[in-house]
């Protein structure tokens, strides 16, 4: 226990300290302020003179501002901070000849990735927090509006599963800086992953979907939505994809994650009878799948690089 709190307080000090995690903290933490400010600007202006509508808080992090909604933001720029945590936190020990060091000293080879990765999981968590507390608190500022019991409850979930999103990310470039000697080729692997999974499964999944659904079907209402079933099925392959769906347990009045749903007389009168905003327990059971195969899927990419570091190390030394 007393040399995996060495491992963490080491972790930590190197990352706070760090100028490459100040700079993209400090940019992710501007582009989310100044995101949030225009989505209250926005809400304030619109909501002037009217009773203020229930889950209105919630707005500031769903609503987009002149081009996405924070959750989009870290969708897609979170795992930037999981890939620069972690692209070197094994290969750069061993070429600085410290790695051989650490582990001749009393401590288990475990130990250290461990370590490792729950240091990287707390700065995660202390970068996220702070970034919602300051949102939270701009946004009673702007908007004027104190959030309720249940949004200050979706706002922690959804805090939770961005952890566990970008921590997936962490785990893969632990992975890579295991397999890789080189910091370069592990950061250039790391961000490659990061680019197939944010840009080409959609357009794969868009050019497989285009293939299956002709043109000239495209005003089919059937067709339209087989092509959504077929994009919605590829994309799923995504952790974007999946922290997209699992982030919707902040939008009360989302009754599914799809975008598109077929649906007949008796859905139509169905859905007008029960069109008022979900519960959160509601809410929960739709994006439930999403939310425990983000966390499986993390879980399988930290043990994937525990076991070859374990294997490794022991051949090495």
């Amino acid at each position: 226990m007393n040399g995996i709190r060495a491992i963490v307080r080491k972790e930590l000090a190197d990352h706070f300290s760090s100028y490459r995690f100040l700079i993209l903290f400090a940019l992710i933490a501007m582009v989310s302020l100044i995101t949030v400010y225009m989505v209250g600007l926005n809400l304030k202006t619109e909501l002037r003179g009217i009773a203020k509508p229930k889950f209105v808080f919630l707005l500031l992090f769903t609503s987009s501002g002149s081009l996405f909604s924070l959750v989009q933001f870290v969708a897609f720029f979170g795992p930037l901070l999981g890939l620069v945590l972690g692209f070197d936190a094994i290969n750069r020990e061993r070429s600085e000849g410290t790695l051989s060091k650490l582990l001749s000293q009393p401590i288990y080879r475990d130990v250290v990735i461990n370590g490792k990765f729950l240091a990287g999981v707390i700065t995660i968590s202390v970068m996220m927090t702070a970034i919602v507390l300051v949102i939270t608190g701009l946004g009673l500022k702007i908007v004027g509006v104190v959030p309720g019991v249940e949004e200050l409850w979706r706002i922690l979930i959804y805090l939770l599963i961005s952890i566990v999103y970008i921590s997936f990310w962490l785990g893969i470039s632990l992975l890579f800086s295991i397999l890789f000697r080189s910091i370069a080729t592990s950061a250039l692997a790391a961000l490659a992953v990061w680019i197939f999974f944010s840009f080409f499964i959609p357009l794969g999944a868009s050019v497989v979907a285009n293939s299956q659904v002709s043109q000239t079907e495209t005003s089919d209402v059937s067709a339209l939505v087989q092509r959504a079933r077929i994009v919605h099925t590829i994309t799923l392959a995504s952790p974007l994809e999946l922290y997209t769906h699992a982030a919707t347990i902040i939008d009360p009045t989302r009754k599914t994650t799809r975008s598109i749903v077929a649906m007949g007389p008796m859905e139509r009168l169905s859905l007008s009878r029960f069109s008022g905003p979900l519960s959160l327990l509601q809410s929960l059971f739709i994006v439930i799948p999403y939310i425990v195969t983000l966390i499986a899927i993390a879980v399988i990419c930290f043990g994937i690089s525990y076991v070859v570091f374990m294997r490794q190390e022991i051949r090495s030394l």
